[in-house]
């Protein structure tokens, strides 16, 4: 492991160990902690009480700035997501798309007709498929094909700094 590496993971351990005993000490952020229903919801409070705990093992700080880097620029308001055109070409384009607490609308599948290859490039996501029973939970780095006409759903998306997904999208190119 890298020195940088390691006192990023140092740094880690004392913000949690600091944050579990000012939950210890004071019973209003102990009681606060009990009523947190999600990881992200701990990361929030703990960032109230000035503990950065929410990066995962091996994530940098998100760069700052969007001018040609794909993890920068600000995060949408919650709820939203933005997409940007990367690049395209006659059957196909490439998409950014960064999603902040976003969710499909209630009742809401895409029914796509063309290919999608997605990746999850800083965050993670929950998408549900209409033919399988369980969510599939996404973290960075993991991706999923998706053929055309198969229905889903985004169940949940980060908060700030949010979910950025890269997503390439294509048609068949029809026989001439």
């Amino acid at each position: 492991m890298a020195e940088a590496q390691l006192q990023q993971f140092l740094d880690k351990v004392r913000q949690l160990n600091a944050f579990v005993a000012l939950s210890e000490a004071d019973p209003a952020v102990r009681s606060a902690l009990r009523d947190c229903s999600s990881h992200h919801e701990v990361v929030a409070l703990a960032r109230t009480h000035g503990f950065e705990i929410g990066r995962r093992w091996g994530e940098m700080e998100p760069p700052r700035g969007g001018d040609g880097n794909l993890l920068g620029g600000p995060c949408p308001r919650p709820g939203q997501e933005e997409n940007a055109l990367l690049a395209e070409g006659p059957h196909w384009r490439l998409e950014r798309i960064h999603s902040c607490q976003a969710s499909s609308p209630e009742g809401f599948w895409y029914d796509q007709d063309e290919w999608e290859w997605v990746t999850l490039l800083q965050g993670s996501a929950r998408v549900q498929f209409a033919d399988e029973p369980e969510v599939r939970e996404l973290c960075r780095g993991d991706n999923l094909l998706i053929s055309p006409g198969r229905r889903h759903r985004v169940e949940a998306t980060d908060p700030a700094p949010g979910s950025v997904w890269l997503a390439l999208f294509w048609r068949e190119a029809s026989a001439s």
